[in-house]
């Protein structure tokens, strides 16, 4: 019990730094948004500048106005040398670069007629990507300093020199101003907002995605706690069978008859099977002592296994095929052994006719096919394949051996796929990076 809870604070901790982590890896794509974003503005400002100045003939400080839009050409080759060193990314940094921008607007509206500037809309645009991009408390923040601002814009602020157009041509240049400063808002929020809309979804994904996968990992570690459990209470029940079987074996009734030896061999046989099942169940579960892992050829594993499945269930309808190529020296994992057992064993329930096993490289992959002539898998199979309890079998319980499939070879860097053949039956594909089964990479050199 104590182990559970040290392995549930774990994994807890492990989320919790992957969510982090995510967390990071988005506000650096963000941060990277409000860059651009930031060059977009210096761009626009300076048209408007030379527009108003020289076109509309309205006069404006053009040096500190100037002063400020090289502020932000300095602010942004920072923010960008800041980036390549760092791979995290803070809320803070975010709310820092914001607040950079709502502070650069201010001075700008300041030199250019304060609040009766029609630009002053801007304001909503840094007030929208607070609220998309930052947590609650920063938001305020934005939100308190934007209103601080315009609210400072509206008693100090540097008069415009107007030309005289008269009342009526300067309200319809104010109109036509607060137009523009409104088709920039809408087309800049649109596509902002939608791009860190789209960083945002892609985080939330890798979050449901390692939860779910945290969740698997707690059901694997309860399944191997029970397990090991059972492992250990049936290991004496074996013992005492193995004994009274080999003391029938020697009394002269039995020894006399041969149908009695034939079955007490059998039954040798099937205790045998469980003390190697349980020995391995052990051994996946570091309880097992003295028994080091073997390094040996990839082929001669591949064999042996096969060898060992065919005759633990006196199957002799298993094609079996392998052309890797040059053959690689491996450690024997009785993990994948037991998996691919695992894979083998469902094809053979599912088509005692038939059931083929193909072994073959592709690149650095090893590729392990399983296929049988059976009815295939039903469609919502497939869309929940290697979820626990999802079978076809209507067991209680059922589906757990293809769950534990998809897992090991998960953590084996590798990956497990199903379909069904077009002739008929279906096929489940495991692929597995040689670099994870081989000693060491010099033999993956061809």
């Amino acid at each position: 019990m104590l182990s559970s809870t040290r392995n549930a604070v774990l994994r807890g901790a492990i989320v919790d730094d992957a969510s982090r982590q995510a967390d990071s890896a988005t506000n650096r794509k963000n941060m990277i948004l409000l860059i651009q974003l930031r060059w977009i503005a210096v761009a626009g400002q300076i048209v408007t500048i030379a527009v108003v100045d020289r076109g509309l003939g309205i006069v404006l400080p053009i040096a500190p106005m100037s002063g400020v839009l090289a502020a932000l050409v300095l602010l942004n080759l920072a923010s960008l040398a800041w980036l390549r060193h760092r791979e995290e990314v803070s809320n803070r940094a975010l709310l820092t670069s914001l607040m950079c921008d709502v502070a650069a607007l201010t001075v700008q509206l300041y030199l250019s007629g304060g609040a009766t500037n029609p630009f002053t809309s801007l304001y909503l645009l840094q007030v929208t990507l607070g609220a998309v991009l930052l947590d609650a408390l920063s938001t305020s923040a934005i939100v308190a300093v934007a209103c601080a601002g315009f609210a400072m814009l509206t008693v100090f602020f540097r008069p415009l020199m107007l030309p005289d157009h008269g009342t009526s041509g300067l309200f319809s240049l104010h109109i036509a101003g607060m137009a523009v400063g409104f088709g920039l808002d809408a087309a800049l929020l649109v596509v902002f907002v939608t791009r860190i809309t789209r960083n945002l979804r892609e985080r939330d994904a890798r979050l449901a995605a390692l939860k779910q996968h945290a969740v698997e990992e707690d059901h694997i570690v309860r399944m191997g706690l029970l397990a090991s459990g059972a492992a250990h209470e049936l290991g004496t029940p074996l013992s005492s069978l193995s004994v009274i079987i080999n003391d029938w074996a020697r009394m002269p009734k039995i020894a006399s008859d041969p149908d009695l030896a034939q079955e007490l061999d059998e039954m040798k046989v099937a205790v045998q099977r469980c003390k190697t099942i349980l020995t391995g169940v052990l051994m996946s579960a570091g309880e097992a002592r003295g028994e080091a892992p073997r390094v040996m050829a990839l082929g001669a594993f591949l064999d042996e296994m096969v060898a060992e499945w065919r005759a633990a269930r006196s199957v002799r309808t298993l094609s079996y095929g392998k052309t890797f190529g040059v053959d690689l020296p491996i450690i024997a994992d009785s993990a994948l052994k037991q998996v691919i057992f695992n894979v083998l064993d469902n094809a053979l329930e599912a088509s005692p006719g038939f059931v083929d096993f193909a072994v073959e490289r592709e690149e650095d992959m090893l590729v392990l096919r399983v296929s049988d002539a059976g009815s295939g898998f039903a469609p919502e199979m497939l869309a929940q394949f290697g979820k626990p309890y999802q079978s076809s079998k209507g067991r209680q319980g059922g589906g757990l051996g293809l769950f534990l499939v998809v897992n090991v070879v998960r953590k084996l860097g590798g990956v497990v796929s199903a379909e069904n053949r077009p002739e008929g039956g279906a096929a489940v594909t495991l692929r597995l990076p040689l670099a994870t089964l081989t000693i060491g990479e010099s033999e993956l050199a061809r």
